[in-house]
């Protein structure tokens, strides 16, 4: 009698380990894409995705108009040696952002320039012609326009709410028209694109000045420019 009950025990935990859910293996890891390029992986916050992953440039794009201008170090994304940008492309290649946050954790060196460039797209050379550039820009250089302001647009004229060789959190919001930027909170520029804006009118040498949708880009400036980003993170609103 105890050989059947024990015989009839095993039988019925071998029943509910075959009811219990299978995990279906689809032949590539979690963090791969069909593609087999890293995904952007989520955030613990409600819908951030990191960008940026502290080890290479997957995911991103050098115009390389100034070879090495982008260099992972330390984890994170030393920008140096000239002028150059890195665009953002994401785990397919066509990353593209219309309504969004974008964050990212900034220090730059003394006399360095540098910007975030959004509703962009790559471009071989130059300074981007297409989108709208969040300047990152603190006490030495040369350029009255500094870190928090809206390059050529809504400046941060004179005097920047940080200074050089100290990490600082910036932040930009798109919403419709609006653009907002804070740094470490504070709001630095809140500013709205005009109904019919033009801007080959309104901005001299900068017809692409125009809300629209596009990728992000980060500048590299110039050959005494160093300036590192990390937890670099984006989320769709």
């Amino acid at each position: 009698m105890k050989k059947v009950t024990h015989l009839a025990t095993l039988a019925i935990l071998g029943l509910l380990a075959s009811c219990g859910p299978k995990e279906e293996f689809t032949g590539k890891p979690a963090d791969l894409t069909p593609t087999g390029t890293p995904a952007a992986k989520p955030d613990s916050e409600k819908g951030w995705m990191t960008i940026f992953n502290g080890n290479d440039l997957a995911g991103w794009k050098d115009s390389a108009e100034t070879p090495d201008s982008f260099i992972v170090e330390d984890g994170a994304l030393k920008v140096c040696n000239g002028r150059s940008h890195l665009f953002y492309t994401g785990p397919t290649g066509d990353a593209s952002f219309k309504n969004f946050e974008f964050k990212a954790t900034v220090k730059h060196m003394p006399g360095s320039n540098s910007g975030i460039y959004i509703h962009t797209k790559f471009q071989e050379k130059g300074w981007p012609d297409t989108g709208y550039e969040c300047q990152v820009n603190s006490t030495g250089h040369k350029d009255p326009k500094k870190t928090g302001g809206l390059y050529a647009v809504k400046d941060v004229l004179d005097t920047a709410p940080v200074g050089d060789d100290e990490w600082f959190e910036y932040f930009i919001r798109v919403q419709d028209k609006k653009i907002i930027i804070k740094i470490n909170g504070q709001t630095t520029t809140e500013w709205t694109e005009p109904d019919g804006w033009d801007p080959s009118t309104a901005l001299k040498n900068m017809p692409g000045r125009k809300l629209g949708e596009g990728t992000i880009a980060i500048q590299g400036h110039d050959p005494q420019s160093v300036v590192y980003y990390k937890d670099i993170k984006v989320r769709k609103l």
